[in-house]
C-alpha cells in the first residue's frame, strides 16, 4: 500500500506490516481485558459536569440583564455544550460506553445536543468515514464533499473559494455536518433513493426544530427580562461549540504531513494494512489533561483512528506506546501543538485551492 497526498519515505515490508497490525491487536486487547469501575467513574463524572456547567450557565442567562451574569452564563454554557459535544455524544455514539450496558450510556439510545441525528451521523461517521479513513472517492469526510484535501481529488474553479468557504463553515459547523448527513451528493449519483432523502430531511427538520426551540424559544422565554441577552448567550454558546469542534476536526485529519490514499492502494487490505492506514492518515494535538478532555479526547485522534471503540479516557496513555511501536517501525507519528496543527491545516486548505502543478 503506498501512500498518496504527503511526501512518505519508504513504507515496511508486508511482514513488518502484519507485525505492526499484531501489536495493535494486543493493545486492544489489553485495554478491553481492563475496562471496569475506573472507566465507569470517569463517563459519568464527565456526565455530571456538563450537566452542572449546563444548569449553572443557564441559570445565569436567566438574568443576563446584568453583563456580569451574561458572561459567565454564556462560558459555563459553551462549555456545557463542548463536553456534551465532544467527549460525551461524539464518544458515547461510537459505542465506547456500550460495555457497560448502562442504557443512558449507550449508543442505540444515545441523542446528542446536535443538529444531525444521532443514526445519521453514526451511518456516515462511524461506518463510512472510520472504515475508509482518507481514501478518495470513499471518505466522504475528506473535505466533507466541498473542500478538495488531496492531489487526487479533481479540482474545480469552485475550489478556489475553499478558504472562504472553510472560514464560512466553522461558526455554522452542526449545519454543515447536517447537511452533509443527509448525502445529497449521493443520491446525485444514484447511491440512494430520492424518498430516503426525503425521511432523513423531514427527521431532521424535526430535530432542528426542537433544537431552535429549546435554545431560542424556551429558554429565553423563561428568562423573562433577560429575554434577549438570553437567547444571544445560547447563539453564542452554539457558535463556541461549533467553532471548536470544526478546529479540533480539522487538526486531526488534514494537516499538511497527513497522507490520503487511492481506493487501488486500499484493495485487499489487510488488518495490519488497515492500522498503517488509521496511523497515516490521522494527527494529533499536544495539550494538557483538561484540553485533551475539551477536545473530546480527539486530540488523540491517531489512536482513536486504530481504537475508535475504546474509552475515551484510555487514549492519553495508549499515546506513547503507540507513539514508541511507531518509531521502532520507522512510521511517522504525525503531533504538535494546536497553533502548528491549525497552520498546517490551513496550509493544506490553500495548496489545494489551486490545481495541481
Amino acid at each position: 500500500m503506498r501512500a498518496s497526498g504527503a511526501e512518505s519515505d519508504s513504507l515496511p515490508q508486508p511482514e513488518w506490516v502484519e507485525a505492526l497490525g499484531e501489536e495493535l491487536d494486543r493493545l486492544r486487547a489489553e485495554v478491553i481485558a481492563t475496562r471496569g469501575e475506573r472507566d465507569a467513574r470517569y463517563i459519568r463524572g464527565i456526565i455530571t459536569n456538563q450537566r452542572a456547567f449546563e444548569i449553572a450557565g443557564r441559570i445565569a442567562l436567566a438574568f443576563s440583564l446584568f453583563p456580569p451574569a451574561w458572561v459567565c452564563g454564556t462560558l459555563m454554557l459553551s462549555t456545557a455544550k463542548i463536553l456534551e459535544n465532544m467527549e460525551l455524544g461524539h464518544n458515547v455514539l461510537h459505542g465506547q460506553w456500550d460495555w457497560m450496558g448502562d442504557p443512558a450510556i449507550h449508543s442505540s439510545t444515545w441523542e446528542w445536543d446536535f443538529l444531525t441525528p444521532a443514526d445519521a451521523w453514526k451511518r456516515t461517521h462511524n461506518h463510512q468515514h472510520h472504515t475508509w479513513t482518507n481514501v478518495v472517492g470513499r471518505d466522504r469526510d475528506l473535505g466533507y464533499t466541498i473542500l478538495r484535501m488531496s492531489p487526487e481529488q479533481p479540482w474545480h474553479p469552485a475550489h478556489l473559494a475553499q478558504p472562504l468557504v472553510n472560514a464560512l463553515l466553522a461558526p455554522v459547523f452542526e449545519w454543515g455536518i447536517a447537511l452533509y448527513d443527509l448525502e445529497p451528493d449521493v443520491v446525485l449519483s444514484g447511491g440512494r433513493s430520492p424518498r430516503r432523502l426525503v425521511n432523513d430531511a423531514a427527521r431532521l427538520a424535526a430535530k432542528a426544530l426542537r433544537q431552535l426551540a429549546k435554545d431560542y424559544l424556551l429558554f429565553p422565554a423563561l428568562a423573562g427580562p433577560s429575554a434577549v441577552p438570553c437567547l444571544l448567550g445560547n447563539l453564542c454558546a452554539n457558535t463556541v461549540r461549533n467553532i471548536w469542534s470544526h478546529t479540533i476536526i480539522m487538526c486531526g485529519h488534514f494537516p499538511g504531513a497527513v497522507q490520503t490514499f487511492t481506493e487501488e492502494q486500499v484493495q485487499e487490505e489487510t488488518r495490519g494494512q488497515w492500522y498503517l492506514r488509521q496511523i497515516q492518515g490521522s494527527a494529533n494535538i499536544e495539550g494538557g489533561p483538561l484540553f485533551h478532555i475539551l477536545t473530546g479526547n480527539l486530540s488523540h485522534q491517531i489512536e482513536h483512528h486504530l481504537f475508535p471503540d475504546l474509552p475515551s479516557n484510555r487514549y492519553a496513555t495508549l499515546a506513547p506506546r503507540v507513539r514508541a511501536i511507531c518509531q521502532r517501525y520507522g512510521l511517522p507519528y504525525v503531533t504538535g501543538p494546536l497553533f502548528r496543527q491549525y497552520a498546517s491545516t490551513w496550509g493544506r486548505i490553500l495548496r489545494y485551492a489551486l490545481p495541481n502543478r
